[in-house]
């Protein structure tokens, strides 16, 4: 599984208009192929810091889903931010009979 957790920090007057954007493409995404999961998130702390937290069943589904009409609308949103986002990638390995601790 490839678990990717995109941050963003958005402009106080854009936060509204990001999290609309963001809440739009959602439920989409999460019936691309090889989707597990797709949230979108905001800091307790610091209410202009958002994060999209996606995990992803293969290399090849998260691929295709970084070249969709879907990723770059969310691209096109990132000019309302603070800062350039950042997106890292994590692969996550289920070792074999963990499910019992």
């Amino acid at each position: 599984m490839i678990l990717v957790i995109i941050r963003m920090r958005v402009l106080v007057e854009k936060r509204k208009e990001l999290a609309q954007t963001i809440a739009s493409l959602i439920g989409s995404i999460r019936t691309e192929k090889g989707c597990r999961r797709c949230d979108f998130c905001q800091s307790m702390e610091d209410e202009n810091e958002l994060s999209l937290l996606e995990e992803w069943d293969t290399q090849e589904n998260l691929k295709s889903h970084l070249k969709s009409d879907r990723f770059r609308v969310l691209r096109g949103a990132m000019n309302l931010l603070q800062e350039p986002y950042g997106m890292i990638f994590h692969n996550v390995i289920h070792p074999a009979g963990m499910d019992e601790i």
